[in-house]
Parts: C-alpha cells; sequence; structure tokens
C-alpha cells in the first residue's frame, strides 16, 4: 500500500523522493508507505490552493455544495474498505473504525448543505440617502492539522465547513495515520472537486508546520492536537495575524449523583472512557462519584472493564485495540505508577498486556480507586485506558473539582433530577457537557473547548464562522 500525495488535482511523490513506512500499532509490521515532503512540497501545495481560491470563492452556493454530497455518498460506499485502512494503521476496532468513517460521511453531507446558508444581513442605514449591508465571504487558504486518534472525521469535520464557505484547503495528516487520509482524497479527487481545492501534504510536523505559519498565502490555520501544539501554532501565527482555530487537550470529569441510572452510568463511562484505548481528547479522565454509592458504582464498573477484550482491532469480538506507540504506552504506565505510590488502589488491570504473536503496546483496561487531586492522572491528560475514581458529598464541591482545570473541553453529568441536570452543566466550565449521555458529538452540534482546550467552534451552523470574513458596505445613493 503506497499512499500519494495531492495537490492540483493530481498524485504527486515528494519532491526528493523520501517515503515513510507506516506500522500496524497491533503487530508492529509495516502496512505501507506513503511520500513524505517538506516545505518545498507544502508550498506547492499551498499555491494550488491559492490559485483554485479565485474561483472557488466566486462559485455558486450549489456549485460548491455538489462535490461535497458526492463525496459523502462516495464515502458512504467505501466505508468499508476505508475502515480496514484505518484499523491497520491507527489500531481501533473494525466496527469503531467503520463508525468512524461513517460520522466523517456525515460531516460531508451536512455542510453540503451549509453551503446554501452563509447568509448576509441588511442594516437600517444612519440616513435616507444611505444603505448599508454585511456579507461574510470565506477568508482564504485553510491549513488544517489533523490528528491521528481519529484520522478520518478530523479530515472531514475540518475540510467541510472551509470548502462549504468558499475557502480551498491544504490538509496535513498525522505522520501515524496519512493512509487513511490518501484513501478520502481519493474519495475527494472521484467527487469531483475543482483542481487545487482540496490538497494533501504529507511529512514531519515541524516542517509542514512552520511552511504554513510563514507563507503568506495561508490565512488560517485549524489545527486539532496536543494543547502544547496549539500554543506554538497560536505563537507563530501572531507574526501575520493569521486566523487559527484549535481543538486542543482535554481533562474530562464523569460525575455521578447518588440518584443516576446506575447501569446506565456505568455502560456510558466504558464506552466514554475505553473506546478507542481511551486515546480521545473527549474520553473520560475523572471519575467523581457520590461517596454513598461510590463502593457499589466502582464494583460494576470494575467489573465491567474488567470483562473487555483486548486485542487486534481486525479480530472479530475485540473490544479495545493497542495504544498507537511506545511513548503513549510510556505515559500510561507512567500515569499509573505515579496513582499507586501516592496511595491509589488498583481495582483492576495496571501493567502492559502481552498478546501472542503481536508485538503492539496493548495495555491493561485499569481503573484505580482512592484517588486523589495530588496524582498525574487526575491533572495531566493520560490518552489511554486508565480512569480514577474520586469520590464527593455535595454538588457544590464536585463543580469545584471539576472546574479546577487547565482544560475545558467535554464533561459528563449523570443524574435523574432534572433540577440538578440544568444547575451542574450550566456551572461547569466546559464546551460540551453530556447529561445521560456518553456521546454528545454530532455533525450539527458545536465541538470546542474552552480555556486551553481550544477556540473556536466546529460542528453546525457555527462551523462554518471561522472560516468566513465580515464585510460591512455602506452605498451612497444618489440624491
Amino acid at each position: 500500500m503506497k499512499g500519494y500525495m495531492y495537490y492540483d488535482g493530481q498524485w504527486k511523490e515528494s519532491l526528493d523522493g523520501e517515503t515513510f513506512e507506516i506500522t500496524n500499532p497491533a503487530t508492529g509490521e509495516g502496512v505501507g508507505t506513503v511520500f513524505f515532503g517538506g516545505r518545498a512540497d507544502t508550498a506547492l501545495a499551498i499555491d494550488s490552493a491559492a490559485a483554485a481560491f479565485k474561483t472557488w470563492s466566486k462559485a455558486a452556493a450549489m456549485d460548491r455544495s455538489s462535490p461535497l454530497y458526492n463525496a459523502y455518498k462516495l464515502l458512504v460506499e467505501r466505508a468499508d474498505h476505508i475502515a480496514g485502512i484505518l484499523t491497520l494503521e491507527q489500531g481501533k476496532p473494525l466496527a469503531e473504525a467503520r463508525g468512524e468513517v461513517l460520522q466523517a460521511a456525515e460531516f460531508l453531507r451536512w455542510y453540503s448543505e451549509e453551503a446554501k446558508r452563509v447568509y448576509g444581513e441588511i442594516i437600517p442605514a444612519s440616513a435616507v440617502h444611505k444603505r448599508a449591508q454585511v456579507i461574510r465571504q470565506p477568508v482564504g487558504v485553510v491549513a488544517a492539522i489533523t490528528p491521528w486518534n481519529f484520522p478520518a472525521s478530523m479530515i472531514t469535520r475540518k475540510i467541510a465547513p472551509a470548502l462549504a464557505a468558499g475557502c480551498t484547503v491544504v490538509i496535513k495528516p498525522a505522520e501515524a495515520t496519512p493512509l487513511t487520509a490518501a484513501a478520502l482524497f481519493e474519495v475527494f479527487h472521484d467527487a469531483g472537486f475543482p483542481a487545487g481545492v482540496v490538497n494533501l501534504v504529507m511529512g514531519p510536523g515541524p516542517v509542514i508546520g512552520e511552511e504554513f505559519l510563514m507563507n503568506r498565502k495561508v490565512r488560517k490555520i485549524a489545527f486539532t492536537g496536543s494543547t502544547r501544539v496549539g500554543k506554538h501554532l497560536i505563537s507563530g501565527s501572531a507574526e501575520q495575524v493569521k486566523k487559527v482555530s484549535m481543538e486542543l487537550g482535554g481533562h474530562a470529569p464523569f460525575i455521578v449523583f447518588e440518584d443516576a441510572d446506575l447501569d446506565l452510568a456505568v455502560e456510558s463511562c466504558l464506552i466514554s472512557k475505553y473506546r478507542n484505548a481511551g486515546q480521545t481528547c473527549i474520553c473520560t479522565n475523572r471519575i467523581y462519584v457520590q461517596d454513598t454509592i461510590k463502593d457499589i458504582f466502582s464494583e460494576k464498573l470494575a467489573a465491567r472493564v474488567q470483562s473487555l477484550r483486548v486485542g487486534s482491532g481486525l479480530e472479530a469480538g475485540v473490544e479495545m485495540g493497542p495504544l498507537i506507540n511506545e511513548a503513549a504506552y510510556l505515559k500510561v504506565q507512567e500515569h499509573v505508577d505515579d496513582a499507586l505510590a501516592k496511595g491509589g488502589k488498583l481495582l483492576t488491570g495496571g501493567k502492559r498486556k502481552r498478546i501472542e504473536g503481536m508485538n503492539g503496546y496493548f495495555y491493561e483496561p485499569t481503573l484505580i480507586g482512592d484517588a486523589h487531586e495530588d496524582m498525574l492522572i487526575c491533572d495531566e491528560e493520560t490518552f489511554g485506558p486508565v480512569a480514577p475514581v474520586l469520590s464527593f458529598a455535595t454538588e457544590e464541591e464536585v463543580i469545584e473539582k471539576a472546574n479546577d482545570s487547565l482544560y475545558g473541553l467535554a464533561a459528563y453529568v449523570f443524574t435523574r433530577d432534572l433540577s440538578r441536570s440544568y444547575r451542574v452543566s450550566e456551572a461547569l466550565e466546559y464546551g460540551i457537557v453530556g447529561v445521560n449521555d456518553a456521546l454528545p458529538g454530532a455533525p450539527q452540534a458545536p465541538f470546542g473547548g474552552w480555556k486551553e482546550s481550544g477556540m473556536g467552534r466546529e460542528g453546525g451552523h457555527y462551523g462554518l464562522d471561522p472560516f468566513l470574513e465580515i464585510k460591512y458596505i455602506s452605498i451612497g445613493l444618489d440624491s
């Protein structure tokens, strides 16, 4: 399997011919190679996008909508094929991978309709001989950087609203998962986008990112990834006052009140925490359980966590795949060791899982009791299948503890009390709150965080705003 870059409507090798091998995180075996470019390749892709912007930005709404909808249909048709590629290079179970590909398609479908709804406004003029109006126009060339944990849906969540708004795009996928991106670009190529509207470059993040920052033809950077890298991009963008939208790290609290449906809370926590081996930015990081039910909840959850089947994502019945690489494993183990050294109680899991015939970094689904805020796991984003259980006594206490974080992406609340659900969800300093809902994300809803979890929103009609400039036009009329 070989992945090419794509710009000016053509598949491209890297200028120097350099390639990069992609490995299966479950087995450590190679699954393909991609052409690995640098700043010069990236500059050519940006040039292609800038040239195409001149016509795409002026295209009729229906002309932007049609290829987006075509891409949606093609992606649904090829879901099984692309899911297989995704699992091979990323590791998540095949059912999860297929679900992600279908979600990726839904962003294309949603924004194929939103492309028709970029509205302006007429403002009452200050004088009878004037007319005032506001229009919204595309910002320009967008450079988008996407992560490895959702290599399909993160691409369409950025590309679709940008294209609907009239922007052209250069995508840089994560080094670990570029084959999924290449498969998506086969869809975009066949969907009928004009040459240069969508472009793909693959290569080292710091090198390509530097070209995105320094090239004045790039008017906006859209990024999903770590807060550390996001801060660097924000700082670098300030030099040219480039627009940025950032979906960064998270540290989600999962709050269970004593009146909650415990079975629902347990299953929801399992989904939120252990989906994609805990490698999601909105997954549960801290489980807060009211002290009156802490023991029974912990017992129920530990039993379910222990029952999860770990293995290669290509095997039927596997519920959790490997961590992406050794660095991810070492961070998870560091958090577990630190928690246990500080008095945590291992309820289940706690070590690397060895699977015969596989060299991947599998980790036992892990739950730690008697946790407290001085542990690394209660402060840093773990990005792995480990969660601490903490107790609380009152509503006011848990709100204060949940908000005591630099992050503010997602939070979860489980209660049967309608009034409490409103009070707590409104008090939480997070961009997304799931009340009795472990999977709140949807193409029609805004996705993004508060505090150091980012800026801007993706999804819904809100997702168009970061790709549009507002222009006020005042017209003087003949008297």
